[in-house]
């Protein structure tokens, strides 16, 4: 009888990580704002713009350290829908139409949080000076609000956190980011290394910003927990050796984990934290924690499946047991960037330390 052997995959290289790509996310901007959803790469009009994707979207074209002028043009179209999104009194409506038509009222929402996160990214890291003063501006009115939910909070505190790393006497932006800590909290001592009682979305978040208050707070206990709380996700999101994240629908103590559907957002977070606790630390574990988010987008996930599309450089809406959600929406598509993004950086530090390789 003849044996049919299944060729493997090799496992990806940091190498295999492309260059990040604007063609989509160029693709899904107008003049007003960046749309939230697509048909494969197509804009889907209808369902507008959210500022929850707008200022992702600021906050990833702000990250770039040598943007070109498109990007840049992207960044001031994001910045002025940010802007327009604020009230005076410091909250945030989140819903536009494709009729530019506001849907919603003014609230702390996740898009409170997100807004003065891209704010907060903008106002530290822009190339442009003019937006790095209108988006500090911004940021300056929305730190006036508190939000009672954890998440709103952890995105509002990682914007004070970039505030604070590029100017530390910023008092409005510490207070902010010592109450998202406050917010969220830390885990009881036991095998539930969580503030909270399940796993549901954005959990890195959340270990990330009570990091960040450690370090730029001085507060040794919180980093200690933070990164006690990332390092036990990190685990929990291990299978096998891949990264396979907290799913739609989330995860319980004792109860079965399921692996679908799962967003790329939450590896771009994943990306994020452990960015963030390898630059604090210095500890180049943190990196191959990094470099399994970037390898899921690359292939290394539950089913083996590349999670981008490099004809258009979109990323893909989902991971289903079938393979990707082929839609190459806005969130998923920054997702993507971010990651990459992380990915050169990784690039470049290892070339330095490394010049004969990178991480396999």
């Amino acid at each position: 009888m003849t044996q049919t052997l299944r060729l493997v995959p090799p496992p990806p290289r940091l190498t295999d990580a492309p260059a990040p790509s604007w063609a989509q996310i160029a693709r899904l901007s107008d003049d007003v704002g960046l749309l939230e959803h697509a048909r494969n790469a197509t804009p889907r009009r209808e369902h507008g713009y959210c500022v929850d994707d707008v200022a992702r979207g600021l906050l990833v074209a702000c990250r770039e350290r040598q943007p070109t002028g498109a990007v840049v043009t992207l960044a001031e179209r994001y910045l002025a829908f940010c802007t327009h999104a604020l009230g005076l009194d410091g909250r945030c409506r989140n819903r536009f139409g494709y009729d530019r038509r506001w849907i919603d009222e003014p609230s702390t929402g996740d898009w409170w949080g997100r807004a003065l996160w891209g704010l907060g990214t903008a106002a530290a890291r822009s190339t442009v000076p003019w937006i790095r003063r209108e988006a500090m501006a911004a940021f300056l009115i929305g730190v006036r609000q508190r939000s009672p939910w954890s998440r709103a909070m952890a995105f509002a505190g990682l914007g004070a956190a970039e505030v604070l790393r590029a100017d530390p006497r910023r008092t409005e932006a510490a207070a902010l980011l010592a109450d998202a800590a406050t917010v969220i909290g830390v885990p009881a001592r036991g095998e539930w290394a969580w503030p909270e009682p399940e796993l549901t979305y954005a959990n890195p978040a959340l270990a990330e910003v009570v990091i960040a208050a450690g370090d730029l707070l001085g507060d040794e206990h919180l980093l200690t927990e933070g990164l006690r709380m990332l390092a036990w996700l990190c685990a929990e999101q291990d299978n096998d050796g891949h990264l396979s994240v907290v799913p739609v629908g989330g995860w319980r103590p004792g109860v079965p984990k399921h692996r679908f559907d799962q967003q790329a957002i939450e590896v771009a977070a994943t990306a994020d934290a452990c960015a963030t606790a390898s630059a604090v630390t210095g500890d180049e574990g943190w990196d191959s924690r990094l470099f399994q988010a970037i390898a899921w987008f690359l292939g290394d996930n539950d089913t083996g499946t590349v999670m981008y599309d490099p004809q258009t450089g979109g990323g893909y809406d989902g991971l289903t047991p079938d393979g990707p959600n082929l839609n190459q929406g806005a969130e998923s598509t920054l997702a993507l960037l971010s990651t990459l993004q992380h990915a050169r950086a990784l690039a470049v530090r290892r070339s330095a330390t490394r010049p004969s390789g990178g991480l396999a």
